[in-house]
């Protein structure tokens, strides 16, 4: 085990909207280090939302992602031989990490031609509380919820 925590890194904000969320998001969608081919990805989709959408796109984003962050999960434990799922409560850290990774994957295995636009597509849905990231969360909130019998396990 460790012997101390690892230090949090300092984001920096992304060059159009300033903000260290979007840099988050980028990042967890980068492949092989392609920095600028993610943020072109990113700022085409958000344009793609803000023309079909009639409101800004960087605002729909953020609705979308607050859709999708799941507030409680099970972590299983073992307890005298057997196997409990166990409902937790989602550390904030976490609760965005789990949102933009399920948003990234599910727009990734959307239909549309090409990947701004079914992030875009997403996004959308995702802020209109539809589409699979936002099935994603409250399919983990009903197992959390089936599971609260065994939340007196919890550590």
């Amino acid at each position: 085990m460790r012997k101390s925590k690892a230090k949090k890194r300092i984001l920096t904000p992304d060059p159009r909207f300033s903000d260290t969320l979007v840099t988050r998001f980028v990042n967890n969608m980068m492949y092989d280090g392609k920095k600028t081919v993610a943020f072109r990805i990113f700022y085409d989709a958000i344009d793609i939302v803000e023309s079909k959408a009639q409101e800004r796109g960087i605002d729909v984003w953020k609705k979308a992602l607050n859709n999708v962050m799941p507030s409680v999960e099970v972590k299983a434990r073992r307890v005298g031989g057997a196997t409990f799922q166990i409902p937790i409560e989602v550390p904030a850290d976490r609760r965005i990490a789990q949102g933009m990774k399920w948003m990234i994957d599910y727009s990734r295995k959307r239909n549309e031609k090409s990947y701004p636009e079914k992030l875009a597509a997403e996004i959308i849905a995702a802020s209109k509380g539809e589409g699979a990231s936002v099935k994603k969360k409250d399919d983990t909130h009903r197992m959390a919820e089936a599971n609260k019998a065994f939340s007196h396990f919890r550590v």
